[in-house]
């Protein structure tokens, strides 16, 4: 059974996988690699808070001349936002705008004529980058690791299909969180969407820019060992916007100020040494997002492999589905 779908008519792609572009880890090569491999990769923007040529200008150019497209965290680029333009000039995939108002910057990107990507985390979400004319909307559910909201993937992804239906948009709708092998992309198509954006199982590839450690620690740790909330960002001094969370793993540092995030917010010793770890990589401190799946997650492969064993699995799913 072929996995084709909007998305892949679309983007011209070979399976309706995009790799998420997860800032600092999702550098050209993994970008490059997912794409070559039939799904679509996009290089992590991040904050904007990097200049152009110390990550995305490098990054762009560690893709070569494999199509790759490129994700901001929107909030970020609002105070560089010479960068999107920057991008553009690469004549990106996709750009894909998360966490926050994209509607400044999704004019730019659609008269370039590159399809606009939006995330969103709720319904209302949804409806509101609906009318401001995204092409392609990310259902992210809570269960994805890294930044997000409260909503679960299964009933948000068919709840934002409907919601597309509902004021006759003809935007794609893609499922993100908790998915990490073929039975979720099945299991997303099912739900309505025409695919699916993988955030922590690339995360756990050979091309990530993630520590070696980190990517150990992944695999060695079940999604139990997770947890949401805002410690890692109090640590940061990362001024999230109110209703963003970050899920990754416990360790030592959330067992300590999980749930006293206002102490942890005055103790500048406290993050001084979140930032001594941070530098070091020392994890039983520092930060390593990762969603719910990891428990799915059981060794470090090419991310080649991973995009051709989801769609294989996929395949067979669906076909013993409606055999």
């Amino acid at each position: 059974m072929a996995l084709r779908t909007r998305l892949t008519e679309r983007l011209g792609i070979r399976y309706p996988i995009l790799q998420a572009p997860m800032g600092g880890t999702a550098g050209g090569a993994l970008a490059a690699t997912v794409s070559a491999a039939g799904g679509l990769g996009l290089i992590g923007g991040g904050l904007g808070t990097v200049a152009y040529d110390k990550w995305l200008g490098p990054q762009f150019a560690a893709a070569g001349n494999q199509r790759v497209g490129c994700g901001f965290i929107t909030w970020g680029l609002a105070e560089r936002p010479e960068l999107l333009d920057r991008a553009l000039a690469h004549a990106p995939a996709a750009i894909m705008f998360s966490f926050g108002d994209a509607a400044p910057f999704i004019p730019r990107v659609k008269q370039a004529g590159i399809p606009v990507i939006c995330q969103v985390q709720s319904v209302a979400m949804a409806r509101e980058v609906l009318g401001e004319g995204a092409d392609i909307v990310i259902a992210q559910g809570m269960e994805a690791g890294g930044h997000g909201s409260q909503r679960a993937t299964l009933p948000l992804v068919p709840a934002v299909v409907d919601a597309a239906r509902e004021v006759g948009s003809d935007a794609l709708i893609v499922a993100a969180g908790g998915i990490a092998d073929g039975r979720g992309l099945a299991a997303a198509l099912m739900l309505g969407a025409d695919g699916v954006l993988l955030g922590t199982r690339f995360h756990v590839s050979e091309e990530s820019l993630a520590a070696p450690t980190a990517k150990a620690k992944i695999v060695a740790t079940s999604g139990d060992r997770t947890v949401r909330g805002t410690v890692f960002d109090v640590a940061r001094d990362a001024p999230w916007p109110g209703g963003f969370t970050g899920r990754g793993l416990v360790n030592r540092f959330t067992e300590t100020w999980h749930g006293r995030e206002a102490a942890l917010a005055a103790d500048a010793a406290a993050k001084a040494g979140y930032e001594q770890a941070a530098d070091k990589r020392d994890f039983d401190t520092a930060v390593i997002w990762a969603g719910e799946v990891i428990d799915l997650i059981r060794a470090v492969e090419p991310a080649g492999a991973i995009v051709a064993r989801i769609a294989a699995e996929a395949e067979a799913a669906l076909a013993r589905r409606f055999d």
